[in-house]
């Protein structure tokens, strides 16, 4: 079988595991929001948080308790690591620097998962169970309790209440992403996953010597870390390390897990507004996007340039042979096009064309299909952005989902998309006009000052993979992409919130024969351009800096 064929019948295979997932995920996290029943375990929680599940929130409450929670979350994330040589189970590991204990509290906890760190030779059992693990839980049920916000915004009228955040924190944790989380686990461990709390041994076949890694509960945080689009591996290698991904099975059910959520979650947004064509309609757009993305990467690494890429099958330089370069594309487009941040290959080592398209998938906004629940969030915006450039064309007040797009709206709206390429391009301006920065670079030219713009994509963005070649592990990078992650991720949060208050407290505006259909296809066609180009160009110049300067010269 030849590897583009080998490519292709992966891709579909996805495809259609994916679209057997759709209806009755995407329906039962619809339930799972819309109970008004608590299962006895929540019910503990409550008690001991001192939360009423009951108790709705306008959209300023339901803000201070992410940012709260949040904050407690960091702390307790940084306290743990500066302990971590007083703790048991910490493997010898001495207590981590400041700096580097102040980074990964915050990439942890905005669902980021940079790691400037060797998993390996840094943490220890505590710190990776007890720490990361959680918030690879907790922060991606914070995602899509921000996203099920905005939903009930354009789905209730006439009331500036949002739901409750401790109740949807706590629902999205048990009910949806520890269950589908354990059977993720079990799956790896069949397909060769290790989960131990023990030291694991092996013989080196290239030294002739024996080699000992340290062990874990490494497949229960890889399904959370996929299924979470959260990214952070227990290896330094990430998804790369045979202990983590160890063949082309799990390699196919990690990308899986990575996208089945963000997916699903298109069809709980239809059943919550009440039309499930208007589900269809965003799930088309992440669909074409993705599909178009991951086509464009399949042809770019496929590309011959010579013997060396025939005998090998196509650009192979920093793949697996046990993925190869069909699935090595595949899982760097589901990881860059939403927030997961996990590589099962090195970003840095693909064609320029192809670390190109790893960074713009991010400077879209992961919006397809996105994170868990900021994808939806995300494109949601973007289609408020659509329906106002459709309402100037033709003269008309722009509506969504019965919802008018006003003043305040749009404000909001613009002030969201703006946030992230500010915080990429004013960092990454930053930290080349410095003459310290720029030393952490392995490469010079175009291909270094790529390195450094996506480390800023993957902060700002909380996506958290890195193009493998710069020292991120220094003072000024695990402080200023500690900031870009914590302002990526809450500073957006603020502007959903507020834009979900201001739609639910409308009155609903009945559809006429000049309404857009935003359910059709010509409304598909018209935002995946709107993010194309809104969105996209807005990073063009620094890409024409950086991989489309290395893909041009190569």
């Amino acid at each position: 079988m030849s590897p583009v064929l080998a490519g292709v019948l992966q891709l579909l295979a996805l495809v259609v595991a994916l679209g057997l997932a759709y209806r009755p995920l995407g329906d039962y996290m619809a339930a799972v929001y819309s109970s008004k029943k608590h299962l006895r375990v929540e019910k503990w929680i409550y008690k001991s948080i001192g939360a009423n599940p009951d108790t709705e929130m306008r959209w300023p409450a339901y803000l201070r308790g992410v940012l709260a929670f949040s904050a407690v979350s960091v702390l307790f994330l940084y306290l743990l690591q500066r302990f971590q040589g007083s703790l048991p189970g910490s493997l010898g590991f001495a207590s981590i620097d400041p700096d580097q204990a102040f980074n990964t509290a915050a990439s942890f906890v905005a669902n980021t998962n940079w790691q400037s760190y060797y998993g390996e030779q840094a943490m220890g059992h505590v710190v990776q169970t007890g720490g990361l693990a959680v918030q690879n839980f907790v922060s991606a049920a914070v995602g899509i309790a921000v996203a099920v916000a905005l939903v009930r915004g354009f789905a209730r009228s006439r009331t500036g209440e949002l739901g409750n955040f401790w109740s949807d924190l706590v629902r999205g944790t048990i009910r949806i992403l520890l269950p589908i989380a354990v059977v993720g686990a079990i799956a790896l461990v069949a397909c060769g996953a290790i989960q131990n709390f023990a030291g694991v041994h092996g013989v080196g076949q290239f030294m002739g010597g024996s080699q000992q890694w340290n062990g874990g509960a490494v497949a229960s945080q890889e399904a959370i870390k996929e299924l979470g689009t959260n990214g952070g591996g227990y290896f330094n290698a990430n998804s790369a390390h045979p202990f983590e991904n160890p063949n082309g099975l799990s390699n196919l059910l990690e990308i899986f897990l990575i996208l089945v959520i963000p997916f699903a979650l298109t069809r709980t947004f239809g059943r919550m507004v009440g039309s499930l064509k208007q589900g269809y309609a965003i799930l088309a757009t992440m669909g074409v996007i993705w599909l178009g993305f991951t086509a464009l990467m399949m042809w770019t690494e496929f590309a011959h340039h010579g013997p060396a890429f025939d005998i090998a099958g196509g650009a192979m330089e920093g793949k697996e042979t046990r993925f190869g370069v069909g699935g090595s594309s595949i899982f760097a487009v589901a990881t860059t096009l939403t927030s997961t941040g996990a590589v099962n290959s090195f970003h840095s080592s693909f064609t320029g064309f192809g670390g190109g398209i790893t960074m713009l998938g991010m400077q879209l906004g992961e919006i397809a299909p996105g994170g868990t629940g900021s994808g939806l969030y995300g494109m949601l915006i973007m289609a408020i952005i659509a329906v106002f450039i459709a309402g100037l064309m033709v003269g008309r007040t722009p509506e969504y989902l019965g919802k008018k797009i006003g003043t305040r709206e749009i404000k909001l709206a613009a002030c969201y998309i703006l946030i992230t390429p500010a915080l990429v391009l004013c960092f990454t301006a930053a930290a080349m006009a410095l003459p310290t920065p720029v030393n952490s670079m392995t490469n010079s030219g175009a291909h270094g000052f790529s390195e450094i713009l996506y480390a800023y994509t993957s902060g700002a963005n909380n996506n958290g993979s890195a193009f493998a070649g710069l020292n991120a592990d220094t003072q000024w990078f695990n402080t200023t992409i500690g900031l870009a992650m914590l302002l990526g991720r809450f500073l957006p949060m603020v502007f959903v919130l507020a834009l979900a208050g201001s739609l639910a407290e409308q009155k609903p505006v009945p559809a006429t024969v000049g309404t857009l259909g935003t359910h059709k296809p010509l409304f598909t066609g018209l935002l995946v351009g709107t993010i194309l180009i809104v969105t996209g160009l807005t990073f063009f110049p620094a890409l024409a800096l950086g991989p489309l300067a290395e893909g041009l010269a190569s």
